[in-house]
């Protein structure tokens, strides 16, 4: 049986690394262009006020079916399912999309943006020794992301 030719690791590391390419002319401008002091930077300054850090999150099955007994508090774009644990930890959240929403490019795309939402703006709005699940619907993908905060803000603290 004929076996194609497989180049070692270290082989490889020594043909196309770093030490080959600083070796050449161009290896070294690409670096010198990128270390240059009137370099460009790529990313814009930061404004508005600084983003809080991801809440704790509940990620056992165990823990979401215990939320599933809590509180729900239904709404249009998602569902959020509260329970008290009876103690004043910090606040866990969890984020599921149900398999009757799109394939899972679509339903990873929402749980992004709801985590991002919660991250942003809504992790102020949890009460401290509650256990959170965002179950997020179809909709979630086509609000514009102020509304989707407002309505996460609203639906976490428990107003209609």
């Amino acid at each position: 049986m004929k076996r194609t030719y497989q180049p070692s690791k270290l082989v490889r590391k020594r043909r196309h690394g770093f030490r080959a390419r600083m070796a050449t002319k161009g290896g070294r401008g690409v670096v010198a262009a990128g270390s240059a002091p009137e370099r460009k930077t790529r990313s814009l300054p930061a404004t508005g006020k600084p983003v809080g850090a991801h809440p704790k999150r509940l990620l056992k099955r165990a823990e979401f079916l215990a939320v599933r007994r809590g509180e729900k508090r239904r709404g249009r774009l998602f569902l959020v399912e509260v329970l008290d644990r009876s103690d004043a930890e910090a606040p866990r959240v969890g984020y599921t999309v149900t398999k009757k929403v799109g394939n899972a490019v679509v339903r990873n795309r929402i749980r992004r943006r709801l985590r991002e939402a919660v991250r942003t703006h809504a992790a102020g709005d949890m009460e401290p020794g509650n256990d959170y699940v965002i179950v997020g619907r179809e909709d979630v993908l086509t609000i514009p992301f102020g509304q989707l905060k407002a309505e996460l803000s609203r639906r976490l603290r428990g107003t209609r």
